[in-house]
This record gives C-alpha cells, structure tokens and sequence, in this order.
C-alpha cells in the first residue's frame, strides 16, 4: 500500500535542509518542495499553496515541534482511561476518516511531521527511567498513524531498538495500513503492532484511503509470523442495522486468520464526538450517516449512545472475543465506571485502577 502517492507537495524548515527525515522526503519523486525559515514565512507559505489549490491532505510539512513530544494521553474527563502514554510524531493523518476526533481536535493544515525526534526519545526516557518498577504503554499513533509512511521516516526502528534496552517500556504503533514489510526482521521484545479494525460497511463509507480489512488482518498476520504481539482497536464501534451481526464477523474473520494468544489487547469504544463535531461534519462529508442515530450528551461532555444500548453492545462483543481466547486484556476506552460494573462487574474507580489491571495481566499473559 503506497500512499505517499497522495503528497504533492513538501514544506520543510531551511534551517534543518539536512536532516535525514527531511532529506527522505525530498528524494521522494513527483513532489513540489517549498522551503520556509520561520513560522511567519510557513503561515504565508500555506496560505499561497492554498490559492494555488493544495488539499490539506496533499502537503506534507516537515518542522521541529517545540511543545511536548511525550505526554500522557488527554482522555476525557470523568470517565476511565487506560493511563496511555503519547510519543508525538506529527499531526494529522493521510487517511480521510469522517468519523475521526482529528477533524474538530485539531486546526491544522497540512500533514505534520516533526524532525527533531531525538527530542521525544530524551523526553520518554527520563519517563521511564524515573519509575523503572512501573510498565510505561506508550504509543504514537494518537494525532496521526504510526505507519503511513515509517519506511521512509525509520520512525519506527528507532523506537523499537530504544525499546529492546527498556524492560519497563511496552510500545504500540497503532495503524489503518498494511505498511509492515520494513518491520519484518527488526527485535520485537516489547512491541505491539496494532490496527484499528471495523466492518467492510464502515471502512468502506468512513475510512477513505485506509488499507482495506482484509489487507490490514494479513497484515496482522505477517507481523505475527514475524514474532511481534498485536493489538486491535474496534474503535468507533457504529450503530446501523444490523451492525451486530457485521461486528461479530468481523471478530470471526479476524481470529481465523490470526493467532488469538498473539494478541496482547483489545479495545472497544463506541461511536461519540465533541460538541460541534456535527456542523464539521456535515460539511466535509454531507451524506454521513454517522450522526443520525439519537445520541446523548455524556458526564465528559462527548455525545453518545445510549448507556443501556452501549453496555449490551460490549457485552456481546466482549463475549464473543472470549470464544477464541482469554489472553488478551479487553477494555473500553472513554467510559465510566458504572460502565465498567455493568460489563465487566469490575470496580474501577479511577483510571490508575484500569491501569493497574492491565498491567497485570500483560505481566501474567505475556510475561512483560
């Protein structure tokens, strides 16, 4: 899957012509490369490529990022999360998803990347390093996706061989392609490969330019072979009719493909957006389907589904997943904790709770 194809055109910082992820980039063929010297010549930059009829999607931007590069994932309040840590790569993702919290999260144009990743690994290693008896989860693909294009970065690599020093440091690259080739033979102490996974209907209508489903569980499978752990993400699990049956599947095809005790985690999360993520919407992709079902504002704020509805969704799919396996830690991402006692009939009053669960089994399951 090459979908460096949908670049057009490079911005990069002058100052850092030579670095080798910029230097990457530009030997990428077919592209317009623009040079700027600081964020007042990159905002007037923008803004001519925009009258020249650059997509955002389209313009690749290379720059260093002064804010943090590690930090704990943002969550939402009043509801449980898994205490994730964020390794931030860039902002933005090639892949076009209706559905995904970037469009309203983030005002950005263009596709970010940053160059000074030496940064980030300073900053994750004073992290672990400070609490070596703790298990850090820290991944990269929260404002972007891990692997759209990690054989022309080598982003990846590095993290992994940082990895394989750090017995307290499990990572996650968290993708919708089947970019994994450049990953086969590199260590796989500690590393989770993970794809966020949904029916052929939504992939289909919602997830325009991603690798298709049975292109990512192939993926998944090579990666296994490989001696990697994966990890899967039914995340926005979406009402429609029928949707259920789709779902269960989706879970079938993809435990016949690949080996369920290979799988260090699971995810389940339903549909829900911000405030104002409606109005956004509606304009990018007028005939979505997404927000006609009745949703209901939440104790974080986010529009949901019904509770009732939500919990007797992840009871069913949890319980199937259970069919083919016990080992991985199946969790929801973003809900309360009455939630959690309705589903898993688990207390958890806090996220360090989750965590700490977590923790554990992956300590029992998979030795880490």
């Amino acid at each position: 899957m090459n979908i460096t194809g949908k670049i057009k055109a490079i911005l990069c910082d002058e100052n850092h012509i030579e670095n080798s992820i910029v230097r990457n980039f530009l030997a990428l063929p077919g592209k317009e490369h623009f040079r700027f010297h600081d964020e007042l010549d990159l905002a007037s930059q923008i803004g001519e490529l925009k009258q020249k009829g650059f997509k955002s999607k389209e313009v690749l931007i290379l720059k260093h990022f002064s804010g943090r590069l590690f930090q704990k994932c943002p969550g939402s309040p009043n509801v449980i999360c898994c205490n994730y840590y964020i390794l931030n790569t860039g902002f933005n993702c090639l892949f076009d998803c209706a559905y995904c919290f970037l469009n309203s999260y983030l005002n950005t144009y263009g596709i970010i990347h940053f160059i000074n990743f030496e940064d980030a690994l300073k900053e994750m290693q004073g992290r672990i390093s400070g609490n070596k008896d703790h298990l850090h989860r820290i991944g990269t693909g929260e404002f972007t996706d891990s692997l759209m294009y990690d054989e022309i970065t080598g982003t990846a690599e590095i993290i992994i061989n940082f990895a394989h020093n750090h017995h307290n440091a499990i990572i996650e690259f968290k993708t919708k392609s089947d970019n994994v080739d450049h990953l086969i033979g590199l260590p796989h102490k500690n590393i989770v490969v993970a794809w966020t996974l949904n029916t052929e209907r939504i992939i289909g209508l919602y997830e325009k330019g991603t690798a298709r489903l049975e292109n990512r569980i192939a993926a998944a499978r090579k990666v296994q072979d490989a001696g990697f752990l994966t990890a899967f993400h039914f995340d926005p699990i979406v009402m429609y009719d029928n949707f259920l049956n789709e779902y269960f599947s989706l879970i079938d095809t993809l435990f016949h493909a690949i080996e369920a005790d290979r799988v260090a985690w699971i995810s389940l999360g339903c549909f829900r957006h911000s405030p104002g993520f409606k109005e956004i919407i509606s304009e990018t992709h007028p005939y979505e389907k997404l927000t006609l079902e009745e949703m209901f504002p939440g104790s974080d704020g986010k529009y949901r589904y019904m509770k009732r509805r939500r919990i007797e969704i992840y009871r069913a799919l949890s319980e199937k997943i259970r069919c083919y396996s016990e080992k991985p830690f199946v969790y929801m991402c973003m809900e309360s904790s009455d939630v959690w006692k309705s589903v898993f009939n688990v207390d958890f009053n806090s996220s360090d709770d989750l965590e700490s669960a977590f923790n554990r089994h992956l300590k029992e399951y998979f030795y880490i």
